[in-house]
């Protein structure tokens, strides 16, 4: 649900648990292009949320939309 960028179906914030399975397994193949697409969808959730908030995007968008999907 943007520009709240919770979830549609459970509303938590998103790439929630089954959106980040969903992705990994859409993406499977090419890791780089998943990355490059959570960053591009990470600046649009940071203006967003930023002019929702009146202030800065969350600090946490990092963590949120990039950090679970590096390589292990």
């Amino acid at each position: 649900m943007r520009p709240l960028w919770r979830c549609r179906a459970c509303g938590v914030e998103w790439p929630c648990q089954p959106a980040r399975l969903a992705l990994l397994v859409e993406y499977r193949a090419d890791r780089t292009a998943l990355l490059v697409h959570l960053s591009t969808l990470m600046a649009e959730a940071g203006a967003q949320l930023s002019q929702l908030n009146g202030h800065a995007a969350p600090e946490n968008l990092a963590d949120r939309f990039l950090t679970w999907a590096r390589a292990r």
